[in-house]
């Protein structure tokens, strides 16, 4: 698969940050859906089946937490991989990516540089 045919959900409740990062994915050929809150998030998910998922932890109605839960136990969903972005401390790690996530960006400035400090995948 190409990165002009990749399809790239966003969940991420910052407008702000959602619509940098889905104007920096769509400049580099990505097909960008986004989500502003968890649930949201998992409808999006379920229509579009997207190749890949960047979930933010700090979510309105569903947390990042539940929907990455929800997104590894729906048959439909389960296969996508999912890339955690959180300012949450490296002791979450762990959890999250026994909890299904694919990767692990974790900064505690992630909201306000969008630079990731760490990278982390199982």
């Amino acid at each position: 698969m190409t990165v002009s045919n990749s399809k790239v959900l966003l969940v991420e409740d910052s407008k702000f940050l959602r619509m940098a990062t889905e104007h920096s994915l769509s400049k580099a050929g990505y097909l960008v859906s986004t989500a502003a809150d968890g649930e949201e998030a998992l409808q999006v998910a379920n229509d579009k089946l997207p190749d890949i998922i960047l979930l933010d932890m700090m979510l309105p109605k569903i947390s990042g937490p539940n929907v990455l839960k929800a997104l590894k136990e729906n048959p439909a969903t389960m296969h996508i991989p999912v890339i955690v972005l959180t300012s949450l401390s490296q002791k979450n790690e762990e959890k999250l990516i026994s909890e299904g996530a694919a990767a692990y960006f974790e900064s505690p400035l992630w909201h306000s540089t969008r630079t990731p400090v760490a990278w982390r995948t199982r």
